[in-house]
């Protein structure tokens, strides 16, 4: 019965696993170089090629040995414990080489070691020999497990394989002018042929730069053109094994303008235009038209459609009386066209014939009685400080008016007589005079204890927009009483009341 143990070397030496026997203590693993010296001298282990016949004290052949795995450099061998470990026990197991073309074997580790899988490392790409194991015991070496083939090291292949960012798995679109960097990865061991056509052909070396590193392929152009549109394939080769993988490339430019357009029909204040589309599409779908009108006192234009994909319209809401341009520019993702189709003739929005019925006029008579809206308050004020009393009053007499000549010799208007009380905004000239508006204002009288207090210098009355106001300059005791507004016109009178207190020394 034997128990299995797997082990790893430290990185700078070759790894090997191992399986431990139950019986005796496990020795320590040793790296193996592709000479099959060992760091250490070798001690003298059997080399016959023919051992003596096996007895009860020497093991069997070990079973199974086969070779688990072969790259560019290593190689790893695995075997199974002997059916027979002899009576004074196993002391390990043998590895021994033998190049191709050579009659004698090599051993593989200085001394036998208690494994049953080992690694060589370090061997060089070509190599070519037969491998054998042996168990030892202190009676010595039983007979050995020979490979019925040869080991032989080769390069390994990776598969080819093209990795194509997100971004280029649909079109990639760019502008006249825009540079172009594709970085394209892949993957291949040895270093794979990776080539590039232009839609089938060979790509021009002049417009299009192709460096090929370890790793990747970049594909640049400096300056596109539209001419570079198309399928760019990138094909990874590796012997017999081929992937490609396809990038679409479309470089675009602006649109041009419509080929024409014409002015199908002008009726109230509406068009209708057509125009055809433009030749060059900039290498793209359109977006639609932008469609702009101009009147021909401003001549600035203004955007009325956008976007817009029949290539009829009617434009509506057109002002009376204005002539108007039209033009129409085609949209692509890289905007609106650099010039437009423009209207050949103006058009002119006419205006209708409008009869005007004028009815009789009613004047309605608006005037009334004086009445106040908003009464004097009573007030109590401290001496030598000015104070004021407010009150408003309401009266919409009839207008009347009187007509008037200009001054001889020139172009003003005699005003009316300050007598007359008439006062208005300025008068409406005709070619025989004009009519001086008349709007008779109440009369405001002002009163203090029943006693009028016009031209007295210690008040001031002033009326405004029908608020009247009287100012009372550094009242004292003396001007306390009762203080009356008196409104009238010629259809009535109205008066408010109210009570001033001057409180302290005056």
């Amino acid at each position: 019965m034997t128990g299995k143990v797997t082990s790893e070397a430290p990185a700078d030496g070759p790894e090997e696993n191992a399986s431990e026997l139950a019986k005796g203590p496990a020795e320590p693993l040793e790296e193996v170089a592709a000479s099959g010296s060992p760091r250490e001298e070798q001690a003298p282990v059997p080399t016959t090629t023919n051992p003596a016949p096996p007895s009860e004290d020497v093991p069997s052949a070990p079973l199974l040995l086969t070779v688990e795995n072969v790259s560019d450099s290593s190689v790893t061998v695995s075997w199974e414990p002997p059916e027979r470990l002899g009576r004074p026990g196993l002391q390990g197991y043998l590895l021994e080489l033998r190049r191709e073309g050579a009659s004698e074997w090599v051993p593989v580790n200085a001394r036998p070691m208690m494994v049953t899988q080992q690694t060589m490392r370090n061997l060089a790409l070509g190599d070519k020999f037969f491998l054998r194991v042996a168990a030892v015991s202190p009676a010595g070496a039983g007979p050995p497990a020979v490979l019925d083939q040869p080991v032989h090291i080769r390069e390994t292949i990776e598969v080819p394989k093209i990795r194509v960012p997100r971004h280029l798995r649909q079109t990639y679109i760019c502008q006249v002018g825009e540079s172009v960097n594709l970085q394209i990865p892949f993957q291949g061991t040895p270093k794979p042929q990776v080539s590039w056509t232009h839609n089938g052909h060979a790509v021009d070396s002049q417009r299009v730069s192709v460096r090929t590193g370890q790793q990747d392929s970049i594909l640049f152009i400096r300056s596109a053109q539209r001419s570079d549109s198309g399928c760019y394939e990138l094909a990874v080769r590796l012997g017999s094994l081929e992937v490609k993988a396809a990038i679409n490339i479309l470089v675009t430019e602006k649109p041009g303008p419509p080929s024409s357009i014409k002015l199908l029909d002008v009726w109230g204040c509406n068009a209708a235009l057509q125009w055809t589309p433009p030749q060059d599409t900039g290498n793209m779908e359109l977006l639609g038209y932008t469609v702009q009108k101009a009147d021909r006192k401003t001549e600035q234009w203004f955007t009325v459609l956008e976007r817009y994909h029949p290539t009829t319209c009617t434009i509506s809401d057109l002002v009376v009386g204005n002539s108007y341009s039209f033009r129409v520019f085609s949209e692509n993702l890289c905007g609106l066209s650099a010039s437009a189709a423009v209207t050949k003739e103006l058009v002119h929005i006419q205006k209708a014939e409008i009869i005007a019925k004028l009815k009789g006029f009613v004047e309605r008579d608006f005037s009334e009685a004086p009445s106040f809206t908003q009464p004097l308050a009573d007030h109590t004020y401290t001496p030598g400080y000015s104070t004021q009393l407010f009150c408003s009053v309401r009266a919409s007499p009839k207008v009347r008016g009187r007509w008037g000549q200009w001054a001889e010799g020139s172009h003003q208007a005699c005003p009316p007589k300050p007598e007359d009380g008439l006062g208005g905004p300025c008068p409406a000239p005709s070619l025989s005079g004009f009519l001086w508006p008349c709007f008779p204002q109440p009369k405001i009288v002002w009163m203090k204890n029943k006693v009028s207090i016009e031209g007295d210098p210690k008040y001031r009355a002033l009326s405004e927009q029908g608020v009247c106001t009287l100012e009372i300059r550094k009242p004292s005791a003396f001007d306390s009483g009762v203080y009356t507004c008196q409104a009238t016109n010629a259809l009535g009178e109205a008066s408010v009341h109210c009570r001033l207190e001057v409180k302290g020394e005056g």
